[in-house]
């Protein structure tokens, strides 16, 4: 992040410029308060006021108010006393699944629970720490890199396919297939509920909500948020639940998570968007037990990055990858399709809690 220093005149105060933004060409009018909640993580409405108040937001190098209107391409600078914190990458020796590597890129197979890069309350054990240990241990590092280079993320709490830069080059490039939505990109979820359509596209604007800034929600079209759509077909229908296959068209933060929601189907056990509780079943005291011991089972959201495909960005030649599911979703799975087959009474749950 740029951190270049700044003198405002009236205060002769140093301040460094600590977030950049230019508005999308297609931005419509919102105030820049609203337009910065939703661009930089853990940032209240109040605290951006306090700043614009103070001079401290700039338009076009211009302080503005908090209800001042942002308009295509400006440029919009949050200045601070102090830079960002640097967080001081190190690398660690953390096995990785390697599903491929050469001197441009590689692919891994992330464990659910791992967080992709450090941040405040995770400065280390994340997939950026591994791949540091992973290059230094294999001599593996491109010299003109510094460090594993992202070009998309994958929650915490979920599996799968992602791929990381090696080069500046390659991360440039790669990006611009992510940006093109020329990725081919599939997830495998176990939702609740028995989705009605056997395949439907989902499409909504995704925002931060303005009550919980770790969480994200749906918007009218132009009002707030960023556009996204998701594809989805059903996998096999599970009884209460439902596994699904789905398709990004686009990338935002928690985008199937939010979808699934808004149309009725959270995914099982995501406890952000609600999951963790019992959405859909019956009245038995053993049902619930069953569903307990399932949370147990597959303890975070039940969501998998199955498969990524693009064009390697050196070569150019198209490559695919993909993972097997984690053993807590293929175990979830077959304990709800061992549910689903059997007339459910209270006496058939012991039999499934013994199978």
């Amino acid at each position: 992040m740029d951190t270049d220093k700044i003198i405002l005149q009236d205060e002769d105060q140093e301040l460094y410029e600590n977030y950049r933004f230019e508005v999308d060409k297609g931005q419509g009018p919102l105030r820049v308060d609203k337009f910065l909640m939703s661009r930089i993580m853990n940032a209240s409405r109040t605290k951006i006021q306090a700043a614009a108040s103070a001079g401290f937001i700039l338009v076009n190098n211009e302080p503005v108010k908090p209800s001042y209107k942002v308009k295509p391409e400006e440029l919009i600078s949050v200045l601070m006393t102090k830079p960002l914190r640097e967080i001081e990458l190190i690398p660690e020796d953390i096995p990785l699944e390697i599903l491929f590597e050469d001197k441009d890129l590689v692919v891994i197979n992330k464990p659910a629970g791992m967080v992709v890069h450090p941040a405040y309350g995770n400065y280390s054990g994340t997939v950026v720490n591994a791949l540091l240990g992973h290059f230094n241990k294999n001599n593996s590092k491109n010299s003109g890199s510094v460090g594993p280079l992202l070009v998309h993320r994958i929650d915490k709490d979920t599996s799968g396919v992602m791929l990381v830069a090696k080069t500046d080059d390659a991360q440039a490039l790669l990006s611009r297939q992510f940006f093109h939505h020329t990725i081919d990109r599939k997830y495998l979820a176990i939702v609740w509920g028995d989705v009605k359509e056997n395949s439907g596209t989902i499409t909504g604007h995704i925002g931060r909500s303005s009550k919980n800034r770790k969480v994200f929600s749906v918007f009218p079209e132009g009002d707030y948020g960023k556009h996204a759509i998701t594809h989805y077909k059903v996998v096999e229908r599970l009884g209460y639940v439902t596994l699904i296959e789905c398709v990004l068209e686009t990338g935002r933060t928690h985008q199937i998570r939010v979808h699934l929601k808004h149309i009725g189907h959270p995914l099982f056990n995501d406890e952000t968007y609600g999951g963790n509780e019992i959405l859909k079943g019956t009245t038995f005291t053993k049902y619930k037990q069953f569903v307990n011991n399932c949370f147990k089972i597959c303890p975070r959201q039940a969501l998998h990055a199955r498969s990524l495909g693009f064009k390697h960005p050196i070569t150019g030649r198209a490559v695919y990858f993909e993972s097997d599911l984690p053993a807590d979703m293929s175990d979830l799975i077959v304990k709800w399709r061992n549910y689903a087959i059997h007339k459910i009474t209270d006496d058939t749950f012991k039999v499934l809690e013994e199978e």
